[in-house]
């Protein structure tokens, strides 16, 4: 999914959209939540592609941060 992933996040960073960069970061963190908690079979190949597409998603919004004339994110939704 890493490819799929990186493709999602610079076409997000193209449109300047912060909110869907957030809200791709919850839910990845809720997918790695998800899969941490299962017990019986064996998660690791898949938190390992999600903290993958979660450094993805981070180092997006870290892009977005430093392009000018965007402003700085508030806090506020």
């Amino acid at each position: 999914m890493s490819e799929a992933m990186k493709l999602i996040v610079v076409s997000y960073v193209k449109l300047q959209d912060r909110g869907a960069l957030e809200s791709l970061l919850v839910a990845r963190r809720k997918v790695l939540s998800d899969l941490q908690s299962v017990s019986g079979i064996s998660t690791a190949n898949a938190i390992e592609i999600i903290r993958g597409d979660l450094a993805i998603i981070d180092a997006g919004l870290e892009e977005l941060k430093a392009l000018p004339g965007t402003l700085p994110d508030n806090g506020s939704q």
